[in-house]
């Protein structure tokens, strides 16, 4: 097992050790195009340490991966730097020392995307660990850790990942992200909610701590709270440890916001609709932000309020992850959205979750796949879910997840029926709670084909410290037989991969009111390859 260096520590003192030799500002500019050398900052000196929202890395592959931060001396002011281009040096290398130094380069940390550096290195060794770090000026950033992935021939003996999101701030400490920084993990899945657009308001759950500011709408008011939740020097540490595969949710934009329509539209809830060309501005300037915060490439790059998020990875021939877009190409919630019984629109034969270009890039990926495992990384649960309350006799469905889109569910099962796909593993988020479900070819009949497996992960902090179980969650696992576990302590869950099985582990916290709560497992799952469904748990 490789053994994980104390990044945790690292991130906290903000290291300064280890300066990039033989790189200067003047070397730098030298090596730029000349336009590009009238515009930018040529011996930069800053009025703080400019590297204080860490480093990051994303979207390996084989022979190389994205490399991530952002110049930000003053982080909750918009960064607090002027609007000219900063010069930033960056090296990757073979070991921790940077004896052995992989590649090296420079770039420029340029206004538009708020100075944030999204480096593409290529040429380099597949499956296998690099240390990186920037320089900017005489400052130097902490040393990141990242990690190739296999191959595309190759059948790694294990492929072992997080999958992890939903971090309201004030609703409790990152602590989860302590412990996830300890794992041996070749990437984190972030499902998204990384940040919340909104102030928490809820009087009944009282705020730990403050969020800077009410609902943000503006790119200054995004970037900050961006820099709100990065100051975290535990969610820096886990991204200094581990590549991530970044996905957003709703609320990186808006609550519940589908395709082009705002939440704020015109019902009763909200009267006064937003119209949807405002929206746009806010969506434009809303993944704008989301991009300049993460570790993506530049196939990501939002153009106007349109992005292109979802994409294919491969490790070797072990696993296809497929990373899914289910707010974007969305039609609206139907039945005003809710948690209710199903009204008429519910079955709308061509309802779309994905969209009709994603879901055709989805089946001819999970048609073409030959690896042992399939795994589609998205959002919001796929699984049925009746949610009546206690008593009810009508089922009761939550309009935002896929039981809100049946016909575009039964597509998908279909696909994964006549193609024969293998190893159907779904992660999700959302729930603020655990959960493990067998993926049935008809959630009505509990003795239909066991398409896949989905599990889903707890919050990292939302709705604070959270609890084991109650006679609402009791009901739900009664009225829902392929609904196999919940939990709703804080946490994330660990996949491990072989040939042969896949082990979850539901990784959680009793306490994220209080700092330093311990980690446990408090529950583990087996999947054989070749056998969908939940074998056993404890």
């Amino acid at each position: 097992m490789r053994a994980p260096p104390p990044l945790i520590d690292q991130v906290r003192s903000l290291s300064r050790r280890g300066l990039l030799r033989g790189v200067s500002a003047s070397a730098l500019l030298a090596a730029l195009t000349p336009a590009a050398a009238r515009h930018a900052w040529a011996n930069p000196a800053f009025a703080a340490y400019p590297f204080r929202l860490g480093v990051a890395s994303g979207d390996p592959l084989p022979d190389g991966v994205v490399l991530w931060t952002r110049i930000a001396p003053d982080p909750l002011n918009g960064g607090g730097l002027h609007n000219r281009a900063v010069p930033v040096s960056w090296e990757i290398a073979r070991d921790e020392r940077f004896a052995s130094v992989a590649r090296r380069g420079e770039t420029l940390a340029r206004p538009e995307l708020g100075h944030s550096v999204h480096v593409e290195v290529g040429g380099l060794e597949p499956g296998r660990p690099y240390w990186y770090r920037f320089r900017a000026g005489a400052e130097v950033s902490p040393v990141g850790r990242t990690r190739t992935a296999p191959a595309p021939d190759a059948l790694p003996a294990a492929l072992r990942f997080a999958n992890a999101g939903c971090q309201r701030y004030e609703d409790g400490y990152f602590t989860a992200y302590q412990h996830l920084a300890r794992e041996e993990l070749d990437f984190v899945f972030h499902y998204g909610d990384y940040i919340y657009e909104y102030r928490n308001r809820n009087d009944a759950t009282p705020r730990l701590r403050e969020t800077i500011g009410d609902e943000i709408y503006t790119i200054v008011d995004y970037r900050n709270r961006y820099a709100l939740y990065k100051l975290e020097p535990e969610l820096q540490a886990a991204h200094a440890a581990h590549p991530f595969l970044s996905s957003y949710d709703d609320h990186e934009v808006e609550d519940n916001w589908a395709g082009a329509i705002s939440q704020e539209d015109g019902s009763s809830a909200y009267p006064i609709a937003v119209p949807p060309e405002y929206f746009a501005l806010r969506k434009q300037m809303a993944l704008h932000a989301w991009y300049e915060n993460m570790p993506v490439r530049k196939a990501a790059l939002p153009r106007g309020p349109d992005i292109t998020a979802y994409r294919r990875l491969r490790y070797g021939r072990l696993a296809q992850i497929h990373v899914l877009d289910t707010r974007q190409f969305r039609d609206n919630q139907p039945c005003n959205d809710g948690i209710k019984p199903a009204c008429a629109a519910v079955a709308n034969p061509q309802a779309q979750i994905l969209g009709v270009e994603q879901e055709r890039w989805l089946f001819e990926g999970l048609g073409r796949s030959d690896a042992t495992w399939n795994v589609l990384a998205q959002q919001v649960p796929v699984m049925h879910r009746d949610v009546a309350p206690v008593g009810a006799n009508e089922p009761h469905i939550a309009m935002d997840k896929w039981d809100g889109y049946p016909a575009a569910r039964n597509r998908l099962f279909r696909q994964v029926e006549q193609a024969r796909v293998k190893g159907l593993v779904v992660l999700t988020g959302d729930l603020h709670n655990s959960w493990a479900a067998d993926l049935k070819a008809d959630f009505r009949n509990p003795n239909s084909t066991t398409l896949g497996t989905e599990f889903i992960a707890s919050s990292i902090s939302t709705t604070g410290d959270g609890y084991e179980i109650n006679e609402a969650r009791r009901n739900q696992l009664a009225r829902n037989p392929h609904i196999k576990y919940f939990n709703s302590r804080r946490g994330y869950n660990v996949h491990e991969m072989t040939r042969d099985r896949m082990v979850v582990r539901v990784r959680a916290v009793d306490s994220v009111t209080q700092r330093g709560a311990p980690v446990v497992t408090k529950a583990s799952f087996t999947v054989e390859a070749g056998k969908p469904g939940v074998l056993s748990g404890s």
